[in-house]
């Protein structure tokens, strides 16, 4: 009877084992990273600047007299501060200063710019629309530097993470890496083979499932997000089992514990 009890305590020291090296595995990101050729374009990382979008414009020039007037009334003193990473719970991590006036684009994606007038944007990244931009103002301004930056670029994430909430970026470019960092990334019991990103760009909206155990993430097309993403991350089977047990169970399996300990005691003392 000893010997049996205590073959089956070794077996299920021995399952235990399994499980939690195939649980280790399973919370290892990329790990394939070796085999994957790098694919990535600057076609996926590059968003397209969409209505609502907070643009930060500032034109310099040598003599800044010159171009004052489209910058509205601006002064280099003025500063429009954010933080780096703002959002749900996360504290502050590094402040970055966004100078310039402010244009918001319109449902038409249009901006109303000083003396250049309506400037469209649909279709158009930051860079091709920072391009065009300067090719406007060398008709009034000689050598003309012009900044465009995105002031309200913001993700979601939701669900296994460390920190829900929403999150604003503030050099408008992140990763689905980048991101579940900001949150603290994913709990124990987050599904890390099944990430869910909703995307809604020029009012279509999309999704598709990221595998962060898979290097070939960094090919797919969500693994640079792009502004208003929403990130979902699924609780695991391990948490989905613990929300229908009994709260009480851990309970029992200590009192079946100590009854099979108990017994075991007591049949060696006998056969003594």
């Amino acid at each position: 009877m000893k010997s049996k009890i205590i073959g089956i305590f070794c077996a299920f020291l021995l399952v235990s084992c399994k499980v939690n090296e195939k649980a280790k595995n399973d919370l290892n990101y990329m790990q394939n990273i070796e085999n994957v050729a790098i694919e990535s374009s600057t076609k996926n990382s590059n968003s397209t600047i969409q209505s609502g979008d907070q643009l930060v414009i500032l034109i310099t020039a040598k003599d800044m007299d010159v171009v004052k007037a489209f910058n509205q009334n601006y002064s280099s003193s003025e500063l429009i501060q954010t933080n780096a990473f703002a959002g749900g719970n996360t504290p502050n991590q590094g402040l970055t200063n966004i100078t310039g006036p402010t244009y918001i684009v319109d449902s038409n994606g249009n901006i109303d710019f000083p003396i250049l007038g309506k400037l469209n944007t649909v279709g158009k990244t930051l860079s091709e629309f920072k391009d065009m931009l300067r090719l406007e103002m060398t008709r009034y301004v000689i050598n003309p530097t012009v900044n465009v930056r995105l002031a309200n670029f913001k993700i979601t994430i939701l669900g296994e993470v460390t920190r829900q909430g929403d999150y604003v970026v503030s050099n408008g470019q992140a990763t689905i890496l980048n991101a579940l960092g900001m949150a603290g990334d994913l709990t124990q019991y987050g599904k890390r083979d099944n990430i869910l990103i909703i995307r809604n760009e020029n009012g279509q909206i999309t999704h598709g499932k990221i595998n962060l155990q898979d290097a070939n993430l960094i090919n797919s097309p969500y693994y640079h997000l792009k502004q208003g993403d929403a990130i979902i991350v699924a609780s695991n089977n391990t948490k989905d089992l613990a929300s229908k047990q009994n709260p009480n169970t851990g309970l029992y399996l200590t009192a079946a514990s100590i009854a099979i300990t108990a017994a075991a005691v007591v049949v060696s003392l006998i056969k003594k």
